[in-house]
């Protein structure tokens, strides 16, 4: 059984979501690697670059993990007033979301995996890429009946409009 005929919201909010995400996840992005960059004494960028890569993966997963197994909504998706459930309108579980954010990678995945496969180097070239990919991607839920991301198909999760409370 599905929802019941949600709203979904349209590719235009779910991208404005997308964008207004990536503004907050540069502020636990730099309060990650300040944080790290002390605890481990970090004197240069690239010493312990992996290391951090990986502690960053992880705390972004958290981040959302945490947001969505609890309301459904992140700091971002909540100012657009979107929710993220599973079929059945339920909040999402703990490994639904943990497979939902290690899938959500396909926005930038194919991109990245291009970059690395070609070799480039100049950071203007390699934005292109990811943007292109990024832009690919969004435009790809248009080939779905109900307009869902690939990540949110395969976890059988999906957006909703979640309407403000009115006081």
């Amino acid at each position: 059984m599905t929802l019941a005929s949600p709203q979904r919201p349209s590719l235009k909010r779910r991208m404005a979501a997308f964008v207004y995400e990536g503004v907050v996840l540069f502020g636990v992005v730099f309060a990650t690697a300040f944080l790290f960059g002390t605890l481990t004494q970090q004197r240069h960028a690239l010493q312990g670059q992996h290391a951090l890569q990986a502690v960053l993966f992880v705390v972004i997963g958290l981040y959302f993990s945490w947001f969505w197994t609890r309301g459904g909504q992140t700091v971002a998706m909540k100012a657009w007033h979107i929710r993220v459930v599973d079929l059945q309108g339920q909040a999402l579980s703990k490994p639904r979301a943990l497979a939902r954010y290690c899938l959500s990678w396909l926005w930038f995945a194919p991109a990245l995996v291009s970059v690395w496969l070609i070799g480039l180097r100049s950071t203007g070239a390699i934005f292109a890429t990811l943007f292109a990919g990024v832009a690919a991607y969004a435009l790809l839920s248009r080939m779905h009946p109900s307009g869902q991301f690939l990540h949110d198909v395969i976890c059988g999760t999906q957006l909703m409009i979640e309407k403000p409370i009115k006081r």
